[in-house]
């Protein structure tokens, strides 16, 4: 039997995804900056300051709470064992990560998968998002930077781990609007996505390794 401490939890929980889902479906039909407060209570059958309360900031309605955080990925990064390359760490964090939010499944992994393509579109279509993206996109670059400069014996400033890091995450972001990412569809599965995760991580290896058959 659940107790009343994870009852309440679970409907909390349950509470912002019904927010954050109303606010996506809102902000993909009428526009991020037309759509208040009010009308995603509305649409969430919540008080205004229900909305607040979980999200404080409207901006947090699109990048709070993703499984895809920079603080996730540093972690699997500093952690990799003796041998493992940043590039094996980061592709086994996006599949580990994709496999836990679900393969499509389930109500839950559709309503995921939905809203992250919801999300996409979002910030590729705003000035402003993009901008608040950008600070995210920086912490990601910065932790692949380091650890491929570690694994190349090269600093994380120099020009080769900063060149491989944002092509890194700009490929990786690229996913979810490239013609191969429409072709799976708005709930993929992760066996459809992880071939296109490795393809933008063997861009990346070739890349490095054109540079070192250049500068031997």
């Amino acid at each position: 039997m659940l107790e009343p401490s994870d009852r309440r939890e679970r409907k909390k929980q349950r509470t912002r995804e019904l927010i954050q889902e109303a606010a996506l479906d809102l902000f993909a039909a009428s526009g991020y900056h037309e759509t208040t407060i009010k009308a995603i209570a509305d649409a969430a059958d919540v008080a205004p300051r229900t909305v607040t309360l979980h999200f404080p900031a409207k901006e947090d309605l699109l990048f709070g709470e993703d499984p895809f955080a920079p603080a996730s990925l540093a972690a699997r990064v500093n952690s990799r064992a003796p041998g493992e390359s940043t590039f094996d760490a980061l592709r086994d964090w996006m599949v580990t990560t994709m496999k836990r939010v679900g393969d499509g499944a389930s109500e839950e992994s559709q309503r995921f998968w939905r809203q992250r393509a919801l999300r996409s579109r979002l910030i590729a279509n705003d000035d402003a998002l993009r901008g608040r993206a950008r600070a995210s996109y920086l912490q990601a670059e910065q932790v692949l930077a380091a650890g491929i400069g570690s694994d190349l014996g090269l600093p994380a400033t120099a020009l080769v781990p900063r060149l491989a890091a944002l092509a890194a995450v700009a490929g990786l972001r690229e996913l979810y609007e490239t013609d191969e990412a429409q072709s799976v569809g708005p709930t993929p599965r992760a066996d459809g996505l992880i071939p296109l995760v490795d393809r933008v991580i063997n861009f990346v290896r070739a890349g490095i390794d054109a540079l070192r058959d250049d500068h031997p």
